[in-house]
């Protein structure tokens, strides 16, 4: 169903790349997300209504909130979509963060007011009545339920929407909420036991749970997260296999919104080719990159002495004290200064996030190791942290 779809409404479904195309799959989301919410909070509505059960009331009114959060969805995708302007030069695809941010607002509201209305319901039970249709009407929600979440699924990984992965979680969690208010009412019919407020505060608290997590999913890339490991190695290889690139350090990643990207990085290759021949290759990096993996790269260059033995010699005698101290640390942009009576060796050292060394502790260690190789060396180290998922050699 989730192909026939993609193949009846989506206009090139191959293209998965431009804003355009992405627009067209987020709005065949929040079309059928819309459609297929608002169907089942009608049923479940009238269902709980006629046989007075807070929990279907309360699995109904979810679906209300899914409805609108397709709607914001479809809002997110279509403003989201609109190309680049003075006052935005990097376009408007953030919004569909800020539209996943607003669902998940909406979601923990309802949620709140659910609780409520459920806990009392939990200390003030009412009869509720045991009918087929209710069973039935949940029964057709789990699988529609089950649907939604592998279609948002399916589209969100085809065009790398989190948005859109965590309404496809948000689906399987409905799944789970309304199993359990299907239960409450079959249980009431075998025991006798009066479950219903409960299962509401069951269902209350998945609402709540799904909002935090949709929270999480869209406030990291508008704080600005570190790039994922995947992306960073693509980069890597992709630089790394042109022929002169000896290094890469500095690589940054900026999340402008999906599609959005724009990266910078240090490639550093041999002072002694020519600078035109240098240039070419960071030209053809940078188009290669743009139209395979759709980041936007700025290379800067960073000219390394590889001809002159004694500088490549203490470049590697720096390097391997550095990794004795901790393994995940590197090196570059290494220059060596000659003085009368001792030797400047210069470099920027590359620290992970998170690593435990204070920079004074750890310039103070290299140091000490480069002197007791010969007194002569004095390190002059630059603390450079990586803004990758790993630091880069």
């Amino acid at each position: 169903m989730t192909e026939f779809l993609i193949r009846r409404f989506v206009r090139d479904p191959q293209d998965v790349r431009t804003p355009a195309a992405r627009g067209r799959y987020g709005r065949l989301a929040g079309v059928v997300g819309l459609l297929c919410n608002l169907l089942l909070c009608g049923g479940k509505f009238a269902v709980g209504l006629a046989f007075g059960s807070v929990s279907i009331t309360a699995d109904a009114v979810n679906n209300l909130s899914d409805a609108s959060s397709c709607l914001i969805t479809l809002l997110g995708f279509q403003l989201g979509g609109k190309p680049a302007d003075r006052e935005h030069p990097f376009g408007h695809a953030r919004i569909e963060y800020l539209s996943g941010l607003s669902v998940a607002v909406l979601i923990m509201a309802i949620g709140v007011d659910l609780l409520r209305t459920s806990f009392d319901r939990a200390l003030h039970p009412a009869p509720v009545s045991f009918s087929l249709v209710s069973v039935a009407v949940l029964g057709v929600s789990i699988l529609v339920k089950l649907w939604m979440a592998r279609f948002y699924r399916t589209i969100g990984r085809r065009i790398g929407s989190t948005a859109l992965e965590a309404t496809g979680m948000d689906s399987r969690n409905d799944v789970l909420t309304t199993a359990a208010v299907l239960l409450a009412a079959v249980l009431a019919r075998l025991t006798g036991l009066d479950l219903d407020g409960w299962m509401g505060l069951a269902v209350a608290a998945f609402i709540l749970w799904g909002g935090v997590g949709i929270v999480r999913e869209t406030l990291n890339p508008l704080l600005g997260e570190a790039p994922d490991e995947e992306l960073v190695d693509r980069l890597d290889g992709r630089i790394m296999s042109y022929d002169g690139v000896l290094g890469l350090h500095d690589l940054m990643v900026h999340d402008y919104g999906p599609g959005r990207r724009f990266a910078s990085v240090h490639v550093e290759m041999s002072a002694s080719e020519d600078v035109m021949h240098c240039h070419d290759v960071i030209d053809n990096i940078e188009r290669a990159v743009l139209e395979e993996q759709g980041v936007h790269l700025v290379i800067h260059l960073d000219p390394i002495s590889d001809d002159d033995g004694e500088v490549c010699r203490h470049r590697e005698l720096a390097a391997a004290k550095v990794r004795e101290i901790d393994p995940r640390l590197s090196i570059h942009d290494f220059r060596m200064v000659k003085g009368d009576d001792h030797t400047n060796l210069i470099f920027d050292v590359v620290v992970p996030q998170g690593f435990g060394m204070k920079a004074d502790r750890l310039k103070e260690a290299i140091a000490q190791s480069l002197r007791q190789d010969d007194p002569n060396h004095f390190a002059v180290v630059t603390v450079d942290y990586s803004y990758a998922s790993a630091p880069r050699d």
